[in-house]
């Protein structure tokens, strides 16, 4: 008998999660108590601010999600803090095993310009120019002043009457403002801190229109370090056409939708770009392939640069749990098909301003989601080294900052692997469940219902699907001996004996990192960065 078809109204609903395919033959009904709690239960909820994307609201409310009410609710009553602003230190350390936050500590390093000027600067130097030549010759001033001064002259010496061309960006903006472009070294002005590139100055143009591509990358964490990238993303077209003779039209050498929608240009039938400043990838690539373009190895070496650019700032960033990371890639592809990386966005932008904007980012927050439910789960560590059960040390502290991966036991996934009243870790983790909300009332009932399970012989693994969708249902667990080789080799085999690994692709978002079972194994404890670049580069080779 399916264990699930015994279990009755909403609770059916919650335990179905881990229950569904499994057969157990022993079997025995839930008293009054717990299916009077199972009637009282609300669904998932999320917390918002005023910086909070409308359409992240509009997705979750869509998908059965309640709206975090601080006058109705207890201040831990929630399960998903979605912002546009960073968090601070302490919110990281108090959060709750339940809650996702979709900040990680410490990743400005990687969207500031200067820092991650910086970052890649310094990997430049470890291993080489030729494997960290995605970026221009990059200045940061003021303190690069004096050396951008001399190689400003040095080119100009060579270059004799022909110009030079460079742009300036200051260090902490977004949506192109204070951007110049300059030839002459006198039209250069500065207060604070900006950034001196070499400006790319033969870009890939479509219909002499001037463009970039908006690639999404979620980082789901940094030990072990795992990066998904979006297969599906925007291309921004400039509203003018690209012309070198006047530098000032920002609407002709920048890409900021932003800036062009504000263009005389923006609602005209652009030659072969059409109407607006976007397009989604997916047409961008077929527009390649049309012009008999590797489209394939192009993707491929975006996400190499994607790997790359993570790697050089995920040393510095401090161990945190329950969160992930959404950034936008900005890249820049030459007349010769290179991809150039220009920034790293930190909240890229989820406005909904045009029909492509809709199409490609409801999407995108709708497969975030399911992406966390997947890595909702994390292995237990049976090597941790942290105080014993009865140490008056703060256990909620602890479960934050242990130096491996905790067993998360979250509304959002739960497996009966973690779930036995034996194992002192999961004791730990009831221990600390604030009392008398909704929350942790659902969790209660969810701990003694899986110490039943595990008590009447659940042995294999459950499968394992998100709560609360309207889209089509998937599987966002793939057990290892079910990983499909052929689209994703790496994943195969990766934590045989926590029986976890990342799945290969989750809606459009593909798993890049870890790619095999070396570079799983130098992210894993520490991140040996010189071992995933000798993996990496035998990958580049192929």
């Amino acid at each position: 008998m399916n264990a699930h078809k015994s279990l009755g109204g909403v609770t059916a609903n919650i335990f179905n999660l881990s229950l569904e395919g499994h057969n157990i033959q022993k079997r025995q009904p839930l008293g009054k108590e717990d299916e009077a709690l199972g009637a009282a239960l609300k669904p998932l909820v999320f917390r918002v601010d005023e910086t909070t994307p409308r359409v992240v609201q509009s997705v979750l409310l869509e998908r059965g999600w309640d709206q975090f009410d601080e006058q109705q609710q207890d201040v831990e009553d929630w399960n998903l803090y979605w912002r546009a602003s960073s968090f601070r230190m302490v919110e990281h350390v108090n959060v709750k095993p339940w809650q996702r936050l979709n900040h990680h500590p410490g990743t400005t390093t990687l969207t500031r310009k200067d820092c991650l000027a910086k970052h890649l600067a310094y990997m430049r130097r470890l291993y080489g120019e030729s494997l960290y030549e995605f970026t221009p010759r990059t200045f940061i001033i003021p303190n690069d002043y004096t050396k951008f001064v001399a190689e400003y002259f040095k080119e100009k010496q060579v270059l004799g009457t022909k110009p030079s061309y460079w742009i300036c960006k200051p260090a902490e903006l977004s949506r192109g403002r204070g951007i110049v472009i300059f030839s002459d070294i006198r039209d250069l002005n500065f207060n604070g801190t900006y950034v001196v590139q070499k400006y790319i100055c033969n870009p890939l143009l479509v219909g002499r229109y001037k463009c970039d591509l908006r690639i999404y990358v979620c980082v789901t964490g940094f030990k072990p370090l795992t990066i998904y990238v979006y297969k599906e993303g925007l291309v921004r077209f400039a509203t003018e056409k690209f012309d070198l003779q006047n530098l000032q039209d920002s609407y002709a050498h920048l890409t900021n939708s932003s800036i062009n929608k504000s263009g005389a240009s923006y609602k005209k039938i652009k030659e072969v770009v059409g109407q607006g400043c976007k397009w989604t990838l997916s047409r961008f690539f077929s527009y390649l392939r049309n012009g008999d373009v590797d489209d394939l190895l192009l993707w491929q070496k975006i996400k190499h640069m994607v790997i790359l650019t993570v790697l050089a700032v995920a040393p510095s960033v401090p161990v945190a749990y329950n969160c992930f990371e959404l950034f936008g890639f900005d890249i820049l592809i030459d007349e010769n098909l290179k991809p150039w990386l220009l920034e790293v966005n930190y909240s890229p932008a989820l406005s909904l301003d045009c029909s492509t904007d809709v199409s490609v980012k409801r999407s995108l927050v709708h497969d975030v989601i399911e992406l966390i439910h997947l890595n909702g789960l994390r292995r237990e560590d049976k090597k941790c080294n942290r105080a014993s059960p009865g140490s008056p040390r703060n256990k909620q502290l602890e479960l934050c900052t242990i130096p491996a991966s905790p067993p998360y036991v979250s509304l959002i996934r739960f497996t009966n692997r973690t779930c036995s009243k034996t194992n002192p870790v999961v004791q730990r983790v009831v221990n600390v469940y604030p009392k008398h909300t909704r929350t942790s009332q659902l969790r209660e009932m969810i701990n003694k219902q899986r110490v039943f399970l595990t008590r009447e012989g659940a042995k294999s693994k459950p499968k394992l699907r998100a709560c609360h969708t309207t889209r089509k249902a998937f599987s966002p667990y793939t057990p290892v001996a079910q990983s499909q080789p052929h689209r994703m080799k790496g994943p195969v085999g990766i934590l045989p004996e926590a029986g976890y690994a990342p799945d290969d692709h989750v809606g459009n978002f593909v798993l890049i990192f870890p790619f095999n079972e070396a570079t799983f194994g130098a992210s894993r404890n520490g991140l040996n960065v010189k071992r995933i670049i000798q993996e990496l580069q035998k990958l580049m080779n192929k």
